[in-house]
Parts: C-alpha cells; sequence; structure tokens
C-alpha cells in the first residue's frame, strides 16, 4: 500500500509548503501528485491533510508518515548513492559533521593528506549539525562525527583520535596573565566569551565552575574563533580554548594560556555508524587523523 512516492511527496510538501511546489521538485503534475495523494487516502481509509484555506495542514496520520519519511528516505537515498558509487568504482563524498568548534583548524590539517591519498573521494563538513550531530550520524545525513562529548548507542562507533587539555586564554596585558592556573573565583569578576553552546555542554562551566559553586559576571558567546581570540586579545572578556589552539594564536597575537585549575583534560574522538565499519574510505581518514 505504502510506496517510496508517497513519503516523497509529504515530505516534499512539508519542504516547499505547496503542492505545485512539490509537483516542480518531484517532476510531477499538480494532477498527477493530488490523485497519488487521494488514491492512497482512498487505501488508508483516512486523509493525510485537511486545508485551512489555501494552507495545508497534516492530520495525525499525515504526521505520522511524514516522521516516517524523514527517517527512511534519507537511508534510501544514501543506499542508492553508495550504489551508484560503488557501480561507477569510486566513493564520491565524504560528509562530516562538526561538534567542536575549535577543531576545524586540525580538521583542515587532516583533510589536506586524505584528499591526496583519495583523489576519488570528496570532503564536505556540515557547520549546521554543531553540536546536534548524533542525530544526523543516525539519519544518514553525515557519515563521521567529529566530537568531544560522545554518546555511546548501538549502532555507533566512537574512535579517540587525539588528547588536548582545555585552558584559560586572557590577554598579555590581562591581571591573571602572570599566573600559572586560574581558579574558579578567578573569573567571578570576568566576561565569559563562548561559543554559542548551552551552558551543560561547555567543559569550563562542568568541570570548573559549577563544582566550585562560581560563575563569570557576564558571558558573551561568539561562534568564530579568530573574532574570540581578538575579544580577548583586546581586553573584552577571556576565554577557554584547547592549548594546542592557544599555542598557535599566541605567536601572532598579544594573548596568553594559564592552566584551569588542576587541568581540564578532554579528547576527540570520530564517531561513525557500525554499518560503515571496514568503508576503506573512512578507516583511512580515521587512521590519518590519529597520525595528525
Amino acid at each position: 500500500m505504502l510506496e517510496r512516492i508517497h513519503l516523497s511527496i509529504i515530505r516534499e510538501v512539508d519542504r516547499r509548503g505547496s503542492l505545485t511546489a512539490a509537483a516542480d521538485v518531484l517532476h510531477l503534475t499538480q494532477s498527477a501528485l493530488s490523485h497519488t495523494v487521494r488514491k492512497l487516502e482512498q487505501q488508508l481509509g483516512t486523509p493525510v491533510w485537511t486545508r485551512e484555506g489555501r494552507s495545508l495542514r497534516l492530520t495525525q496520520a499525515g504526521e505520522y508518515l511524514l516522521d516516517l519519511a524523514e527517517r527512511v528516505l534519507p537511508q534510501l537515498e544514501h543506499a542508492e548513492r553508495l550504489m551508484r558509487e560503488f557501480a561507477g568504482g569510486e566513493r564520491g563524498m565524504l560528509r562530516i559533521g562538526m561538534e567542536c568548534h575549535p577543531c576545524y583548524q586540525w580538521l583542515l590539517k587532516v583533510v589536506a593528506p586524505y584528499l591526496a591519498a583519495w583523489p576519488e573521494v570528496d570532503v564536505d563538513v556540515k557547520q549546521k549539525f554543531q553540536f546536534g550531530g548524533m542525530k544526523a550520524l543516525f539519519a544518514y545525513e553525515i557519515d563521521l562525527l567529529v566530537t568531544p562529548d560522545p554518546v555511546f548507542k548501538p549502532g555507533l562507533r566512537f574512535v579517540p583520535v587525539f588528547d588536548f587539555e582545555q585552558v584559560l586564554v586572557v590577554g598579555s596585558s590581562h591581571r591573571l596573565a602572570a599566573k600559572d592556573r586560574a581558579e574558579p573565583a578567578d573569573l567571578s569578576d570576568e566576561v565569559l566569551i563562548t561559543y554559542p553552546v548551552d551552558i551543560e555542554r561547555l567543559d569550563i562551566y562542568n568541570q570548573f565552575l559549577l563544582p566550585a559553586g562560581c560563575a563569570p559576571r557576564e558571558r558573551k558567546t561568539i561562534e568564530t574563533t579568530d573574532i574570540m581570540l581578538q575579544m580577548v586579545a583586546s581586553g573584552r572578556g577571556v576565554a577557554a580554548l584547547p592549548r594546542w589552539l592557544v599555542d598557535e594564536y599566541a605567536g601572532r597575537m598579544p594573548v596568553t594560556a594559564l592552566r584551569l585549575g588542576a587541568g581540564v583534560f578532554k579528547q576527540i574522538f570520530l564517531g561513525t555508524r557500525e554499518a560503515d565499519a571496514g568503508t576503506g574510505y573512512l578507516e583511512a581518514f580515521v587512521e590519518i587523523a590519529r597520525q595528525a
């Protein structure tokens, strides 16, 4: 009764907002699309949409089918893409999701030798999956996830690729710059600059401030590492970043790193689906990442 075209229609109408736009994307006439939906509703014995003026609103049955479409269609599309690439003797695209803002610079050092070793494979970095990559990995929207916070679930595999220390970075003229380490109370009168991430996912809160019952005077969020460090260098606040990243910038910016208390240590993991284990292009990327 249910066919792939039914799920495709429901997904595209939801995405495009109208039957006409969905018909164009699916290369159907609007009358053919409407006929297909009416026939499906007759077979199901329940409507998929109800009309509200010129708008369509999914019924409860329609909402269920949309959820099914969002889960099933990406897997079918992923399988078809693999088959085409296998048939052509290549694996065309490695899609990487990022759950680590400052890891982008590290990733560039991995991508360069990988592209040289695998000329038939392209790489795409999905920044929109920052801090939501687990869902994207399960939904086959990415092939590999870079994360410092793996969630070990059946069907997924996480491989540690490098260790790092999270440090406090301050301007060279900052009152804390002469110290070797910072204590939680040192930040009570500071502006803490972070990436736009929920507090519960920030290590400086989880492993440093909150256990001591401390908090900064103010928190500001900035998306880009370069601007964040420019703000720190100009005395607008302090930030917590990996030591290796601060060391790279310290040579060209007036910033310095302090240990956070006894030290905040982390690992970066690469996550893949267990079903993709043994896939050459993926295993090669993980190995190059571990060497880098």
